[in-house]
């Protein structure tokens, strides 16, 4: 192993820092699913074993509970491990993790949960923070990725202490922020498996897992108790014997904003608490502080933990009295708003203005005009949701999780729930209107890395209740939306070295279904009449699968052919190219309302377009 280099400071993204400080705190094994924004921690963890030459256990799961169950098998063994997901993929694991708190650990075990206020990515909003609540395991909850770092060291010395999982959870902020990090050197991380066979526990029946569960209250009782654990994490500003007119709690991201926000207005004196480990809840620290103060505060991402357990507190205010909005990414700007109004209500300092009348107003004239997101140009998943709305007009299409979900824009997305609902959704329907009586068009999109994910078990559940749908899997040879990652069916593990591969046909096959076609969609013509080959089976004889088998147009643009695009005379300005097909490529001719051009620097040369364009107006050579 090459040895670390002497300690300096160096600018890197949170997530980045995420990955060197599992690695400087000794962590053996790290499996993770991608999901935004949590995807990059895996690769530089990758990254920083290349370079110092580390035997660190380093895997892309399946998805999440396959994840947190490789990594917790390794911190049985007594190593220290982690599983990095995003806030939903924690919902995935969530069934291991409860019953990880109960059984608990030998070597340290964190759960990197990174979460997604606004949300940027993500089905939900949802906080981390609850999760730990509701699992009965401890969180930290880090401000920048430097503290991140530091929480990471001390959530492994306490999850081996206490022999409990512990949760980091990153902000979106914190993942993607960059920050000049203190770059201490990488542990040898000395362990070596040794699982001491113990089935009284690792194996307890629901009679002992109701001892385990009383174990486990009392590590908690025990952690809130030891300062240790959250000193410097959990800041009380306050003199022993100190009051003040207003106060405010905060955590996580919002709590750097809010220093900022003082700082540049001229109100330093405000106290500020800072809680770094809301669970196990600091009740003590909290109560102090609130008796303390006057009027208090909350301001924390993205749930109410905090302030519903001081509602007991009547001049506590925050989401659940409209001073904080009850959704969306608490930025700066909205923090601002949320303290000035509080400020105003209870009588506090006032807050001077950020900026002035005539900045406010450039920086309102130079906003970014908004635009709606859309497929890339060439996606191979445009041509298959346009050839699937052609072909069936009227059906209801179920889809999923991933890039294609910008299926909306093309008319071919009618319901998206979570990572493998597509099937899910798509089987419930069939069945709901074949109770009445009526056979109704179902047609279930998903990706090929969605389909490993869970896909799987909801495609047998469709062939073994007999659902008649069809499913177009969308397999464009990697997992797009969240960076490129290889999927099962590559054959390429995280590190780019040979695993199993595991064929899409093949696997549809062993769910049970006979009726699988694969075929190109940028084959327009051809693709349709797959399309309706495939149809017409899924309304005789039950589940029909086709594949639609075209690489990204971004992780494979090298390999890819490039035609050359125009657009003759014959056009007569109909917009359907921009319209119905929504390729980025397609621009109107300044000037004239409806004449369209290709922008050459947009446009992939796919050709796909010529196919759609009822005028044959256009050309590929």
């Amino acid at each position: 192993m090459v040895e670390s280099p002497p300690v300096q400071r160096r600018v890197m993204l949170g997530n980045e820092a995420v990955a060197r400080g599992l690695l400087e705190a000794g962590c053996r094994v790290i499996c993770s699913y991608p999901g935004t924004p949590s995807s990059e921690i895996l690769p530089a963890a990758l990254e920083l074993k290349r370079e110092y030459g580390l035997d660190t256990y380093l895997e892309w799961s399946v998805n999440e509970k396959v994840a947190f169950d490789n990594a917790y098998a390794a911190a049985l063994s007594g190593k220290r491990a982690a599983c990095v997901m995003k806030q939903v993929g924690l919902n995935v694991a969530c069934d291991s993790l409860m019953s990880a708190a109960y059984l608990g650990t030998v070597g340290g075990f964190v759960v990197v949960s990174c979460d997604d206020p606004g949300p940027h990515s993500s089905q939900t909003e949802q906080d981390t923070r609850l999760m730990g609540l509701f699992a009965k395991v401890p969180v930290y909850d880090p401000s920048t990725p430097e503290e991140a770092v530091d929480m990471i060291a001390a959530a492994f010395e306490l999850s081996e202490a206490e022999k409990i999982p512990v949760i980091l959870r990153p902000a979106i902020r914190v993942c993607h922020a960059k920050q000049d990090i203190l770059q201490r050197p990488i542990a040898s991380g000395a362990a070596v498996a040794d699982f001491r066979k113990d089935p009284m526990r690792w194996a307890a029946t629901p009679k002992f897992r109701y001892l385990l569960h009383k174990e486990l209250n009392g590590k908690l009782d025990g952690i809130v108790h030891e300062p240790k654990w959250s000193q410097g994490f959990n800041k009380n500003p306050m003199e022993a014997a100190g009051r003040s007119p207003v106060g405010i709690i905060a955590g996580g991201v919002p709590y750097v904003s809010v220093l900022d926000i003082l700082s540049d207005t001229g109100n330093e004196s405000v106290p500020v608490l800072k809680v770094g480990m809301p669970h196990p809840y600091p009740r003590e620290l909290l109560n102090d502080f609130c008796t303390r103060c006057d009027h208090v505060l909350v301001v924390e991402e993205t749930g109410a933990m905090l302030e519903l357990i001081l509602e007991a507190f009547p001049h506590v205010r925050g989401r659940n009295t409209g001073h904080v909005p009850k959704e969306g990414e608490l930025v700066p700007e909205v923090i601002y708003d949320c303290m000035s109004r509080f400020f105003s209500d209870v009588g506090g300092p006032s807050l001077a203005p950020v900026m002035d009348e005539k900045e406010a107003a450039l920086l309102k004239q130079v906003g970014p005009v908004p635009r709606r997101p859309t497929l890339c140009p060439g996606c191979p998943h445009r041509a298959a949701f346009y050839s699937i709305r052609k072909r069936f007009p009227k059906a209801i299409y179920t889809s999923d999780i991933g890039c294609y979900t910008l299926g909306l824009n093309l008319g071919a997305v009618d319901t998206v729930l979570d990572m493998g609902a597509g099937l899910t959704l798509g089987s419930g329907f069939y069945q709901a209107y074949h109770q009445d009586g009526r056979e109704k068009m179902i047609v279930a999109t998903m990706g090929d890395s969605t389909f490993y994910h869970s896909g799987v078990t909801a495609l047998i559940n469709a062939v073994y209740n007999q659902a008649h749908l069809l499913l177009v899997i969308l397999d464009n040879k990697t997992t797009a939306m969240t960076g490129m990652q290889p999927t099962p069916g590559l054959g390429i593990r995280a590190d780019g070295s040979p695993g199993g591969v595991i064929p899409l046909e093949r696997l549809v096959r062993g769910c049970g279904v006979d009726s699988v076609i694969t075929h190109d969609p940028y084959d327009l013509p051809g693709f349709m009449k797959a399309l309706d080959r495939a149809g017409e089976i899924a309304v005789e004889g039950g589940v029909s699968v086709l594949i639609a088998e075209h690489p990204c147009v971004i992780a494979y643009r090298d390999g890819l052919e490039k035609k050359t695009v125009t657009v003759t005379d014959a056009c007569n300005g109909c917009l359907l190219c921009m319209q119905r097909f929504e390729c980025p490529a397609f621009e109107l001719v300044p000037g004239e309302e409806k004449k369209v051009r290709i922008n050459e620097r947009l446009c992939s040369g796919c050709g796909v377009c010529v196919h759609v364009c009822r005028q044959q107006a256009i050309e590929c050579a």
